[in-house]
This record gives structure tokens, sequence and C-alpha cells, in this order.
């Protein structure tokens, strides 16, 4: 460290060039930091979780139940009905359609900036989940229905299934909770 100290000192008393190297380190360090704090923050929204034994009700039980009565359908990918199976996007799609008549986006990333974010707030049953499994924070999607739980269509092969937030796969890969239905009736 103290030979880095002195080299600078000879470079600002003897180098011409030595304001634009200054310049330059000075750019770079500042990148640097930035860099880190970005990532720091970036961090902590995906690895803070809510209380998922919190029971909490907003009156949106129904869209959970809609959700509920889907585990067994196939996964298909593109897919948006109990006949044709379901992909992530297509079931959140379909429930919120059929219960509410609320006509969401159709991708889960357009899902991610629609209705409002819970934060750290417990999610209600109804409310949507977010995850990021492959690199986007909202890269999959499924509905909260209580205790810790929530309804999805995973992947190829599978089934709408019923799983555990709390499960080291999906708390690692948590984003958040959006409430959709609340701010979509409180517009119209």
């Amino acid at each position: 460290f103290r030979s880095t100290v002195v080299t600078l000192h000879w470079h600002a008393a003897n180098d011409p060039g030595w304001p634009t190297m200054r310049r330059t380190l000075c750019k770079k360090l500042g990148l640097i930091a930035l860099t880190l704090v970005v990532s720091a923050c970036a961090s902590l929204r995906f690895s803070s979780l809510p209380n998922f034994n919190e029971d909490v009700s907003v009156g949106l039980e129904d869209y959970s139940i809609a959700a509920i009565g889907l585990v067994g359908v196939p996964y298909t990918y593109g897919g948006n009905t109990p006949k044709g199976g379901f992909d992530c996007s297509g079931l959140i799609r379909y429930v919120y359609q059929k219960v509410g008549r609320i006509n969401i986006p159709r991708t889960t990333q357009e899902m991610g900036r629609y209705g409002e974010s819970l934060g750290n707030q417990a999610p209600a049953p109804g409310d949507l989940v977010f995850f990021n499994t492959q690199g986007d924070a909202y890269s999959h999607v499924g509905i909260y229905v209580g205790q810790g739980r929530f309804v999805h269509a995973p992947s190829s092969g599978g089934t709408v299934r019923l799983e555990k937030i709390t499960t080291n796969y999906w708390s690692s890969r948590y984003t958040e909770a959006r409430r959709v239905a609340q701010a979509v009736s409180t517009t119209h």
C-alpha cells in the first residue's frame, strides 16, 4: 500500500499526463463503487422475505380457491385453458379473468409491472408471487393461497401444483408479491 502511495505522489509531481490519469482512475473507482452499491441493493431486494406464516386476508380468496381447483392440469407452454393446459402466466391470466373478469397482461414480465408491490408485507390469498428462475426477477409467477403456499404451473412435463414458498428452492428465488385484483377493482 505504501509503495502505491509513493508511486502516486511521484506521478503527481513528475508526470505531465498525471491529471488525465487521475481523472481516469477516479472514474474507474467511482464506477466500481457504484457497481458494488447497486449489486448490494439488488441482492437485498431478493433476499428479504415477508413473513409467510402471517395470515392476511384482503377479500381475494376466490382467486386462490379457483387456482387450487386447477391443481393437476398439465403444463403446456403457451397454454391458457384447463383443456389445453397452462404455463405459469396463462394460469394467472385464466384465474383472474374467470374470477374477477380482470384482463391482466399475458407475460410474467408484464405482470411484474402490474398492480401494487407489497414490498416486505406478507401476501394475502389471491396475490401474485414472483420468482427469478431464469436470471430475470419476473421469470415465474404463481398465486399465493395462504399458509406459505402458492399454486403455479412449473415446467414442461409437470402439472399445475400447490407448493410451499418457504422451501429452499422457492424462497431463494422469491422476488416479490403484487396485489393485482385490488388495484384493478379500485380503478374501474
